[in-house]
């Protein structure tokens, strides 16, 4: 696959550069996961999770780069690491489910939108037919803006606390 690094400029006007993890990003990953707020850690993990151990930060810096990728936010001024974005896709590559976290002090500049809209582009671009996520059904800010993006939202089946927002990619989309 071409390399996705790229430039992105949000509708803010705030730019950062965008590329996959690698495994020297262990550290970075560390220090995004303390700067996010513990509502977002809840809702990345679906979980009470105040702290994201060493094997979390292993498993989301050693992908295999096929069936999965992370994709991580650079501010383009400082170079700091501001953002995570997992894409997890079944075997057949025909599924992936997305997660975002956001480090608490570039929140509402347009990363997520944009970091979403990146994912998307890729998966599109592998072939994966539909991009999923599951949210916390408290998550109003990110249900809301995946329907923004065109996701459709749904129960979760079997968890009234869950929501599993979709959206079809490609030829399945038309």
């Amino acid at each position: 696959m071409n390399d996705w690094t790229r430039l992105i400029t949000t509708r803010t006007g705030f730019r950062f550069t965008v590329r996959p993890v690698s495994l020297a990003d262990e550290p970075g990953l560390t220090d995004l996961f303390t700067h996010v707020s513990h509502d977002d850690l809840r809702f990345r993990f679906l979980s009470g999770l105040n702290v994201v151990g060493h094997d979390r930060i292993v498993a989301l810096a050693a992908v295999d780069h096929e069936a999965t990728e992370n994709f991580l936010a650079f501010d383009a001024e400082s170079g700091a690491m501001i953002a995570s974005g997992m894409l997890a896709c079944d075997p057949k590559l025909e599924r992936g489910e997305v997660a975002i976290s956001i480090h608490e002090d570039y929140k509402g500049r347009g990363v997520a939108w944009e970091l979403l809209a990146h994912i998307a582009r890729y998966a599109e671009a592998k072939g994966v037919n539909v991009l999923e996520s599951i949210e916390s059904a408290d998550n109003h800010v990110a249900i809301d803006l995946e329907r923004e993006m065109g996701f459709t939202a749904a129960p979760y089946p079997g968890d009234a606390t869950l929501v599993l927002v979709s959206r079809k990619l490609g030829p399945a989309a038309a």
